[in-house]
């Protein structure tokens, strides 16, 4: 991880989140051109104009693109299972949120909840271009946005990308009493319900 990167993480992490309420209705800035959330978000207009969001990644099947001239648009058709291939957007969509960046625009990232789908992009970007470890990837989007949580299959996917990035994991899948779990849910694994899909 370069020494920039490094410090605009712990600068985001530490910076109030006055977009971030932490609600599936939120909107929480991950990065000065990076916001994501839940798919009603992306029906406001107002909120994306006065942030500045001039690119709409959908990550669902279920949300149709409103298709209002000002934002472009990015349809990546994924239902929010395990087995759904996401791993084949990761970097066609961090791609597009580093071109619409350098453009000086900022994009959103919604699915339906903003809490699997989304997340998992937002993750995928982070490791790419800020040069951040998974670990430390889902740690930052978790700060501005704590309802996030992929699924277990996104996961694996998440991990096997930082594998092919930097050749190395900060993640590992653990089995516990709920099934297989990253590592890092262990902490809050008492605390879950037992269902389908963690």
């Amino acid at each position: 991880m370069s020494s920039r990167s490094h410090s605009y993480l712990h600068r985001a992490i530490l910076a109030p989140r006055l977009l971030s309420d932490g609600a599936l209705g939120g909107i929480a800035e991950i990065t000065s051109c990076l916001y994501l959330g839940r798919g009603s978000v992306a029906s406001n207009r107002t909120l994306l104009l006065s942030r500045g969001i001039t690119s709409i990644i959908n990550a669902t099947i279920e949300i149709p693109n409103f298709n209002w001239p000002q934002f472009e648009y990015v349809k990546v058709p994924l239902a929010d299972m395990p087995h759904a291939p996401i791993s084949l957007y990761f970097d066609s969509v961090a791609d597009k949120i580093h071109s619409i960046a350098r453009k000086h625009g900022a994009t959103l990232v919604h699915c339906a909840a903003g809490v699997s789908r989304s997340a998992s992009l937002c993750i995928a970007y982070l490791m790419k271009y800020h040069k951040v470890s998974l670990l430390e990837a889902y740690n930052w989007v978790k700060s501005r946005r704590p309802v996030i949580r992929p699924n277990v299959g996104f996961w694996r996917q998440l991990i096997e990308y930082e594998r092919k990035l930097f050749g190395k994991t900060s993640v590992k899948m653990v089995h516990t009493p709920y099934g297989i779990i990253p590592d890092i849910y262990e902490k809050e694994r008492r605390n879950l319900m037992p269902y389908w899909g963690i």
